[in-house]
């Protein structure tokens, strides 16, 4: 009997804790949502990792982002681990993605590819918005504690379905160090 009470007490604890961990990468919510919303822009700085979806200079709401494994710098070549950094448009929506539900960014531009020509490397592209690695989602208050990807910039699965409701196909984006 004590050793069942004692494995109640264990799995109540971790599921505590679990929930408080999980409650801890909750999306600050700067403004109530609002159908009257009128997102001009999405703000990315990667020293400080936040992503900050812009009402003019209002901040409507800010997420905390996990980015590629070496983030620091412009991305020249696929797979470099690094983010791109500039002006870029949000321009689709990828509903059958491996990282749950993404947005792409218009990496690479015409400098991006010339860039990279020069140098003999291919700039890669694909780079997205994404939720977590299909199947993990769970997990995510680890994984957004680390940079971890190729290039793109993850947020949560339910910060991810807020993101593609309040931010149209279209947006500008502007990702600086």
């Amino acid at each position: 009997m004590k050793t069942t009470t004692a494995y109640r007490l264990w799995k109540r604890t971790v599921l505590a804790l679990f929930v408080t961990l999980t409650c801890a990468n909750c999306t600050t919510n700067t403004q109530s949502t609002n159908d009257s919303l009128s997102l001009d822009k999405v703000i990315v700085v990667k020293s400080k990792r936040p992503m900050k979806l812009m009402d003019g200079e209002k901040i409507v709401r800010e997420y905390h982002i996990a980015l590629g494994s070496h983030p620091e710098g412009h991305k020249l070549q696929q797979a470099d681990g690094k983010n791109p950094e500039g002006d870029y448009t949000l321009d689709y929506v990828n509903e059958n993605s491996k990282y749950y539900r993404s947005m792409h960014i218009s990496y690479p531009n015409n400098k991006d590819r010339s860039t990279a020509k020069s140098v003999g490397l291919n700039p890669g592209g694909d780079i997205m918005i994404h939720g977590q690695k299909n199947g993990t989602g769970a997990a995510a208050w680890i994984t957004q504690r680390v940079n971890w990807n190729q290039g793109c910039i993850a947020i949560t699965n339910s910060e991810m379905d807020e993101f593609l409701e309040l931010v149209p196909v279209g947006t500008p984006i502007h990702i600086s160090w």
